[in-house]
């Protein structure tokens, strides 16, 4: 009788183990990862929504981390739930362009000032001089505005010139890899010259301050 009472729990631990495991294993989060932790950490704080949301929406939808930062930025624009955003990127395969005309914005919201452009951004920012008095005709791949957001995001949020993002980005660096390396050089010290490249990045109302009250 022990025998068999001891089977029963044991399969019962693997009952609820084993899909748990497998779902660990199918997203590839691990939150004691240092570098994503971060990652989204700075997103919830940056685009003031708690880290389970964001770490939420990346199990539940599968989304690349990368796309995270997209997700909540065009919600903060657009003041509407970030499942608004993912239904109409994921069930509808709108592209992040489409979205952004959907709620009759432009690509203007994607611009960041920069003093001098690299790789691969030079694409991008091409667009931008070509039309700069009319965005609407500004084309961006969905790379294109995946690669500006997280410019914004990462030095924004640090403080740092984005041309210091857009080289590591040119050297191929992830995003989430970028953000922590950021975060380590910069060792929570914030200096005059840091603030006022902020406040260019916010100009015209885009970044965080355009974010969900």
């Amino acid at each position: 009788m022990k025998s068999v009472i001891t089977a029963c729990l044991v399969l019962t631990v693997l009952i609820f183990t084993v899909p748990a495991l497998a779902q660990n294993v199918s997203t590839g989060i691990s939150i004691s990862d240092g570098e994503l932790r971060s990652f989204y950490l700075a997103i919830g704080d940056y685009y003031r929504v708690p880290e389970p949301r964001v770490v939420h929406v990346k199990k539940h939808y599968r989304m690349r981390d990368e796309d995270l930062p997209v997700v909540f930025y065009i919600a903060s624009c657009t003041r509407v739930d970030p499942d608004v955003i993912i239904d109409l990127r994921l069930r509808q395969r709108m592209s992040w362009l489409n979205i952004t005309f959907h709620f009759g914005l432009t690509p203007e919201i994607y611009y960041v000032p920069v003093q001098r452009v690299g790789p691969p951004y030079g694409k991008a920012y091409g667009h931008y001089k070509k039309h700069e008095h009319d965005y609407k005709r500004v084309v961006l791949a969905d790379e294109d505005v995946v690669n500006l957001v997280n410019l914004r995001f990462i030095s924004d949020y640090h403080r740092v010139a984005p041309e210091i993002v857009m080289d590591m980005r040119s050297q191929g660096g992830r995003f989430v890899v970028i953000n922590e390396e950021v975060r380590k050089g910069k060792d929570g010290h914030h200096d005059e010259d840091d603030e006022k490249g902020k406040d260019k990045h916010k100009e015209g109302g885009k970044g965080k301050g355009k974010g969900k009250d």
